[in-house]
């Protein structure tokens, strides 16, 4: 778009002294005489750009023109970079390269050297392994029906494996535990769900406007997310010590010996199928030793996969 390109024209000149007008060219994959119409329209808005000629010649910021570099210290400016980094991986857009080359104009070279150094030292990457793609599709379909307020339909299979037609009018984009999330409020429950990224299928955004409806704070998704996944059950685990590290990892604890060596863990997480391929995930690892009727469907999920595999 425009807008973005002289937007990013612009940050390039406050932080630069000079630039040549076919770099600015190839950069953007525009035409030189693109570049100097665009040059115009920055100096139309008010921005003395001026054009120097000869060998070191370009096109550069008036002397003195100059953001003020004492708004942010450069701890505030490594943690916006890094966090800016980081939402550049799950949201390729534009708006966070022109972010960024905001904030580095406030900095001088030196400053700026320093600061580039510090923010590597922290790599914050959230965007998932696999189906990358599938998900920046979602985001920036869901994103742009949030923006204009339409509604969203498309197919929902819950963690019971039913599965419905639902059309939804979209308020949120959610990120939690590695899965995106879509809260909206579902004209088919006429309530609000969270709908995970990795269940919708076949979505399309529909002409039809919405008026957005008040919320309230006892409405949190993240609430409502936990309910609608299943009802939550106290569980006590028995783990092979073997599996201390991975206990670690889920549990945020290496859990308490018992008298067997092994370790024991208390938790509470939603019923539901899930919940029992998390439980079948560690394999001979695991037992459930509460509560009596989980012990009994695991065991009947696992007599159904030996049936499977020994005939």
């Amino acid at each position: 778009m425009k807008l973005d390109r002289l937007l990013s024209i612009l940050m390039l000149l406050l932080r630069k002294d000079r630039v040549k007008a076919k770099e600015l060219a190839e950069k953007f994959e525009v035409s030189t005489r693109t570049i100097l119409r665009d040059i115009d329209a920055i100096n139309l808005a008010g921005i003395p750009v001026v054009t120097y000629q000869g060998v070191n010649g370009g096109i550069g910021i008036a002397e003195g023109y100059r953001l003020d570099r004492g708004i942010l210290t450069s701890d505030e400016m490594i943690s916006i970079i890094i966090s800016l980094k980081g939402m550049a991986r799950l949201i390729p857009e534009s708006q966070h390269d022109v972010l960024l080359e905001k904030l580095k104009n406030v900095l001088n070279s030196s400053q700026l050297e320093s600061i580039e150094s510090k923010t590597k030292q922290l790599i914050i990457d959230p965007s998932p392994w696999f189906n990358v793609d599938k998900i920046n599709e979602m985001l920036t379909v869901f994103k742009k029906a949030i923006e204009e307020k339409k509604e969203v339909r498309f197919r929902y299979i819950d963690s019971n494996c039913n599965e419905t037609d639902r059309q939804v009018e979209p308020y949120f984009l959610i990120l939690k535990g590695q899965n995106w999330y879509l809260y909206a409020f579902c004209l088919l429950r006429r309530d609000f769900r969270l709908f995970k990224f990795s269940r919708i299928k076949d979505f399309q955004v529909t002409e039809h406007l919405f008026e957005p409806r008040t919320i309230s704070e006892e409405q949190t998704f993240l609430q409502q997310g936990w309910q609608t996944a299943g009802d939550p059950i106290a569980l006590e685990l028995s783990f092979a010590k073997e599996m201390k590290a991975i206990v670690a990892e889920w549990f945020g604890e290496d859990g308490v010996d018992d008298e067997d060596g092994r370790l024991l863990v208390k938790t509470t997480l939603p019923e539901n199928n899930w919940l029992y391929g998390f439980i079948l995930s560690f394999g001979s690892g695991i037992e459930v030793v509460n509560p009596p009727h989980i012990r009994s469907i695991i065991a009947s999920i696992a007599r159904e996969i030996y049936e499977k595999y020994s005939g």
